[in-house]
């Protein structure tokens, strides 16, 4: 399980990737993709189906065997994004000796400094032109080298450095790409390399490419470390782990008479504020069209709601042994304890107590221990996903996660025993 993990991580640079490998995994195992340009059709007992938005966004389903009317949806909803940093349009800066930066912004909040001198790579979409101009081709890119790194200052020039340093996004964080050797490369490196790439699959030109969302990834595989191999360390833990143990849950768990919902959402690290977020109404608008081609009736998807539950599946924040001071003194989780229900006062999070007793049953029917997480009331906290997603369909919720570390740096740290006892809990919720 835990290699499978790993697996996905290394083929899950940015979130094109990550939900075309989500796609590829759920196709395999008999799940057929549908366009939602186009009629749902008939919706029957046990089929199993999804779609995508905007190819950083998807949703699997498996129609359970009691009308929704009766029966709701079982929801797990997590995200696919992570921090980073885009390569912005017109990106190439050539520089003294003819070396070639690239000129970047930050996605989300990265802890920045985590990703200086560390092997990069680059990874996205594509845009290739098509038949028409409302028709344009994307391909997805993920260059399996090393081939950038933003460089630090050497101390000598700032002795400063070990006691903190104000980085500057616009300046401190360009990641060196390569050195012009031909005249022909002179603003066109970036370029080159993409239709090098690409072309590996099928032949693109230049001039065909319209126009790219591309990011900067950690080059270093995931891995496990620790005396018992008892940790792992990777990028895009957060949230990209809580996914794969969505994936995992969904396709090992049993018929049930709910129906299942895998909701993977995109740009909850900018505020899910776009058509592919949690803020947007595309999964209320499909889950109303299936209660619609199953029942007929409007009706049956406001029953079916007030039946639903949902997991906001976000990952959490762990006990850190250097910093216990930053945690509440009663409720800090820690690696290995199991996966964490998280509240907040000011509503942050979907967790209420009864949401939260109905997941803690859930562990424990699945053999699981639980913890909880609640800030330190000096320390202001994050949001997440439940409550975005409850303002377009207002579901019981709870908000949980595994516990990590380092959450936001270019590497995270987590526990093998959290992710295969989250499996098991969210397998035990499906089922």
């Amino acid at each position: 399980m835990i290699q499978r993990l790993l697996n996905f991580l290394d083929v899950s640079p940015v979130n094109f990737l990550a939900v075309k490998a989500l796609a590829d995994v759920l196709t395999k195992s008999g799940y057929r993709r549908l366009d939602p340009r186009h009629p749902l059709g008939n919706v029957a007992v046990g089929d199993k189906f999804f779609v995508t938005k905007n190819d950083s966004s998807i949703y699997a389903f498996e129609i359970g065997r009691k009308p929704l009317a009766d029966a709701g949806f079982h929801i797990i909803c997590a995200h696919c994004d992570s921090p980073t940093f885009r390569i912005k349009p017109n990106a190439e800066i050539t520089c003294e000796g003819d070396i070639v930066k690239l000129n970047t912004e930050v996605y989300g909040g990265p802890i920045m400094s985590t990703w200086f001198d560390r092997p990069l790579t680059l990874a996205g979409r594509v845009i290739v032109r098509g038949e028409d101009a409302m028709s344009p081709v994307t391909r997805l890119l993920h260059i399996r080298r090393p081939l950038l790194q933003i460089s630090n200052l050497a101390i000598h020039f700032n002795r400063q450095v070990n006691d903190g340093v104000k980085l500057s996004k616009q300046k401190d964080t360009l990641p060196l790409l390569g050195i012009v050797t031909e005249e022909l490369e002179r603003g066109n490196l970036l370029m080159n390399i993409i239709v090098e790439e690409l072309s590996k699959e099928s032949a693109v030109r230049h001039e065909d490419i319209l126009d790219f969302d591309l990011y900067l990834a950690d080059a270093t595989p995931a891995c496990t470390f620790g005396v018992h191999d008892e940790f792992i360390s990777s990028g895009r833990l957060d949230d990209l782990s809580m996914c794969y143990a969505g994936l995992e849950a969904l396709l090992s768990s049993p018929a049930s008479d709910t129906t299942k919902v895998l909701a993977i959402f995109d740009n909850e690290e900018t505020g899910s504020q776009t058509k592919q977020g949690a803020g947007s109404p595309f999964l209320a608008t499909i889950l109303k069209r299936i209660a619609l081609a199953q029942s007929g009736t409007e009706e049956a998807f406001f029953q079916a709601v007030e039946h639903s539950f949902m997991v906001s599946a976000d990952n959490a924040h762990a006990w850190h042994p250097n910093y216990s001071e930053k945690y509440d003194p009663t409720n800090h989780p820690v690696l290995g304890g199991g996966p964490v229900i998280k509240f907040n006062a000011a509503q942050k999070y979907a967790s209420d107590a009864a949401s939260a007793a109905v997941f803690a049953e859930i562990c424990r029917e699945a053999g699981v221990p639980c913890q909880r997480f609640v800030n330190h009331s000096d320390v202001a906290g994050g949001s997440t996903l439940g409550n975005i997603l409850a303002s377009s369909l207002p579901l019981r919720g709870v908000d949980m996660g595994n516990p990590i570390l380092a959450m936001h740096s270019c590497r995270e740290t987590g526990a093998v025993a959290d992710h295969i006892y989250t499996v098991r809990a969210f397998t035990r919720f499906y089922q």
